[in-house]
């Protein structure tokens, strides 16, 4: 018989063994019976030749068995005793595993998802982002549709360029219009995805030239909301505004480009007359590299490239570059450095966690040495005791790990809630890499927790003394167990302060002023298409009247059209002359530009200083300027009158007023020199800002009803108060701050649950210490104040570990912080008294236990 039929059928195998024993037995009594002995004279002596039966099985089971498997099962069973054995402790370390595993898995996971994952793309490591930068304006801008197609024909490092650009449109087959987002893209576009279509086909060349038939691709989540996942869709129009287009094809579910809300895709005829102009800048770039193609070969390409357009067409390309950067670093390059912070601060708190355990696990060594010492009587090896301890802990890191999944899938539905400014926060699931990871954890946890432990317990030097002490002995101390103590508040107090800077830097940023006042203020769009920009005061008029009907309506204070929403963190510098001859027109100024018209400055109660506020009816004529810009630009002297040449426009713009400064590009971004052009916006769906006298969400239905009156067949989105958008441009900030503060809170309390358990433990084995010093005129008091001051020791020192190893790593803040500094001695000191505070609180109990102590009943126990 084989070993591993022997290991997999042992029942089996042993109901065997005994009958073919008895076969050859009964053979032997068979042939003594024949020889003419009696049948209990031939079993007696059959028994003495064939020898114990016990001994026979003993050594054909030794022929067949896996001894090392046998033997870890043996371990794992007694591990599952040892736990039933000792179930209050067990929970507290299953309890205590499971939530640092599952913690640190939830993280892992969003780690997993956002960086270490690959896009959902063929090779999407080939895959980079390709916009140009405009020198004068020191900022980057789309690409001219010219431009682009001269890049994808003139470089020698991409398999092919496109581009694409979104606008929101209305689908108008409804009885309301409904919003759409609708990506126009250039040839080539799913090709250098590497995206087919699941139903139908791309665009023909016939429908990407000008002048050519209709059609349109739709994504699956469309298709699903508009035709029900009808599979025969293909051919189907589309009704967008006043015309139509038959769909072509379905894209695959997930594929969310250029933007996650796309609706459909539809393709730009780049050889439109419009398409030629090289001031036109539409697209941005997307470009798929060469197999074997680094990043800084194709960036030196392209520039080249760049730079041959430069010489041959001076007036638009001379202070144009390209640049190129990789898809996957524009999406997820911003949270990088949040998801490592997280990271690093939830393996922290499993660090605690198992430092916690092991000095848990160091507790029991006292209690299980009489059995460790007569393992070592009966024979056993130190490396049998040693796998024996690990197999406990593994079995309660493995409980652990199994819960820590359950926690886990709890802590990523919450990251979905919280985090749903995360990029590709819908990715983030528990598959089987969390699965590997939380196990691999299971495994780590369990020579960290259980390997020091399990080596000090077993040292044959030290088990036989353990087990010979007897209750008339004072116990020594345990100065490992206060060393993993300490460990825990060192890193709790690291985890506290990082939490406490970024909390006291949301406090700052709370107390900050925008310089406007968004309370009861509504925000929403209107859908248009880019196809309007080319008559602009048409689109002018547009504005103009869906903006005086939306000042109509009961409940509206005043109303306003702004190309931005105010407080986003976005930023539109500019170069600006001064051309009057009172100033040097030398002189070279930057500000940021923001589009409004209305009464903006009214609507956000931004406070006019001086001159009047935007005029009515002026298309790029008139400007205010801020505070800021003002005194900048205009020391000692009047900014109102004085003109304004902007590049690269030709408008020459007179400043009419000057306003008090508004943080434009978030609230942690302090104001700079901005002018604000009054005139209609160059984008067709600017946002409207509506003040109203109450609850501004309470007037979005009677603000949609009014606009469908006026503008029937453009639809309504995006209604919110701009408070909301407020919170949103800060949801990533608040989202670290959060998680960061809940991992700190676990990890002080760990460590006050280390420092409680290792306490009374020790107050515990040293009973008849406490009661001989009682007997002999010790007071309660000196009892307490003794086990008090050794837990508030340790804690002191852990205290000022953790203060220097915080203030060691948090340069690694330091960009995130709003008005405080990265060594703020306000949060410092706080930190350290509340970690004093709850040590103190935890050491309470177990001091005020050993000074209530009866000496006489302890010594009776003795």
């Amino acid at each position: 018989m084989t070993r591993w039929k022997f290991f997999l059928r042992k029942s089996a195998m042993e109901k065997e063994l005994d009958s073919e024993i008895g076969f050859h037995l009964d053979s032997v009594i068979q042939e003594k019976v024949a020889a003419g002995l009696s049948a209990e004279e031939a079993r007696r002596l059959a028994m003495l030749e064939f020898g114990g039966a016990e001994q026979v099985k003993e050594e054909c089971r030794s022929a067949h068995r896996i001894t090392i498997i046998e033997t870890a099962l043996a371990n794992l069973k007694s591990a599952i005793r040892f736990m039933r054995r000792s179930p209050g402790f067990s929970v507290t370390v299953i309890l205590v595993l499971a939530l640092g595993i599952g913690a640190n898995s939830a993280v892992f996971s969003a780690i997993d998802a956002v960086l270490l994952r690959p896009l959902p793309y063929p090779d999407s490591g080939e895959l980079v982002v390709l916009h140009q930068y405009d020198r004068t304006r020191k900022s980057d801008s789309p690409i001219a549709p010219v431009r682009l197609e001269e890049w994808n024909r003139y470089n020698s490092t991409f398999q092919a360029i496109a581009g694409s650009y979104t606008q929101d449109l209305s689908e108008t087959s409804g009885t309301l219009p409904e919003r759409l987002v609708e990506a126009d893209v250039t040839p080539r576009f799913l090709q250098v995805l590497g995206i087919a279509p699941e139903l139908g086909r791309d665009f023909t060349s016939a429908e990407e030239h000008f002048g050519g038939p209709p059609a349109v691709l739709i994504s699956d989540r469309f298709w699903r909301r508009r035709f029900h996942a009808d599979p025969n869709v293909l051919g189907k129009a589309v009704r967008i505004e006043s015309s139509s287009a038959p769909i072509v094809g379905v894209l695959p579910a997930g594929f969310e480009f250029p933007e996650k809300d796309v609706d459909l895709w539809a393709p730009v005829p780049m050889d439109a007359p419009i398409a030629q102009d090289r001031a036109f800048t539409w697209f941005t770039g997307i470009g798929r590299l060469k197999p074997g193609i680094t990043i800084a070969r194709a960036r030196a390409d392209i520039s080249a490239v760049q730079a041959r357009l430069a010489w041959q067409f001076p007036q638009t390309d001379k202070d144009l570059k390209a640049e190129i950067q990789p898809l996957k670093e524009t999406i997820v390059g911003g949270s990088r450095r949040s998801l490592w912070i997280l990271f690093g601060s939830v393996t922290l708190l499993l660090l605690i966690a198992c430092t916690n355990i092991a000095a848990l696990l160091l507790s029991r060594i006292t209690e299980r040495a009489h059995e460790i010492s007569l393992r070592y009587s009966l024979g056993a090896s130190r490396c049998s005791i040693v796998a024996q301890l690990l197999a406990e802990a593994f079995v309660l890191a493995l409980a652990g790990s199994v819960l820590g999944l359950a926690i886990a899938a709890a802590g990523i539905r919450v990251l979905h809630s919280l985090a749903k400014a995360l990029p590709r926060a819908d990715e983030i699931t528990l598959d089987w890499r969390i699965l590997l990871y939380t196990l691999g954890s299971g495994v780590i946890v369990t020579v960290l927790c259980g390997l020091v432990p399990a080596l000090i317990a077993s040292r044959r030097s030290i088990s036989p003394a353990l087990a010979s002490r007897s209750r008339t002995q004072v116990f020594a101390g345990a100065p490992l167990q206060w060393t993993l103590v300490g460990v825990q508040v060192s890193l709790a107090v690291t985890l506290l302060t990082g939490a406490g800077l970024l909390l006291r830097s949301f406090q700052e940023l709370g107390r900050v002023s925008p310089g406007f006042d968004p309370n009861h203020v509504l925000t929403l769009r209107i859908s248009g298409n880019y196809g309007e920009t080319g008559d602009q005061k048409k689109m002018f008029q547009h504005m103009k009247r869906a903006l005086e009907g939306i000042e109509t309506v009961p409940g509206v204070d005043s109303a306003a059209i702004s190309a931005t929403v105010p407080g986003a963190a976005r930023e539109f510098p500019t170069d600006v002359k001064i051309t009057d001859a009172a100033v040097s027109s030398d002189r070279k100024t930057t500000a940021d530009e923001r589009v409004v018209y209305g009464a903006y400055f009214e609507t956000l109660r931004i406070p006019l200083l001086a001159g009047s506020a935007c005029r009515e009816d002026t298309l790029w004529t008139t400007a205010v300027v801020n505070r800021s810009f003002a005194e900048a630009y205009f020391p000692n002297r009047n900014a109102i009158g004085h003109h304004l040449e902007i590049t690269p426009f030709d408008a020459k713009p007179e400043i009419t007023g000057i306003v008090g400064d508004a943080r434009e590009n978030g609230l942690n971004h302090a104001p700079i020199p901005t002018l604000y052009w009054c005139s209609s916006n160059a984008n067709p769906s600017p946002y409207f800002l509506i003040r109203t006298h109450g609850d501004p969400m309470g007037l979005a239905n009677a603000l949609r009803r009014k606009i469908h009156r006026i503008e029937p067949a453009r639809s309504v989105f995006d209604i919110m108060p701009l408070t909301h958008h407020l919170s949103e441009s800060n949801a990533e900030n608040r989202f670290r701050t959060l998680l960061l503060t809940l991992f700190a809170l676990t990890a002080v309390s760990l460590a006050a649950i280390g420092l409680y358990g290792t306490l009374s433990y020790l107050v515990m084995l040293r009973r008849r210490e406490i009661g001989l010093r009682m007997a002999l005129g010790a007071l309660p008091g000196q009892i307490r104040t003794r086990f008090l001051a050794q837990g508030a020791a340790i804690s002191l020192l852990g205290c000022i570990a953790g203060l220097a190893i915080a203030a060691a790593f948090s340069r690694l803040l330091a960009g995130m912080l709003y008005d405080v500094s990265r060594l703020d001695p306000l949060t410092y000191v706080a930190v350290a008294i509340g970690v004093l505070a709850v040590a103190s609180a935890a050491s309470a109990l177990p001091a005020c236990r050993a000074a209530r102590l009866e000496p006489m009943q302890v010594l009776r126990e003795e």
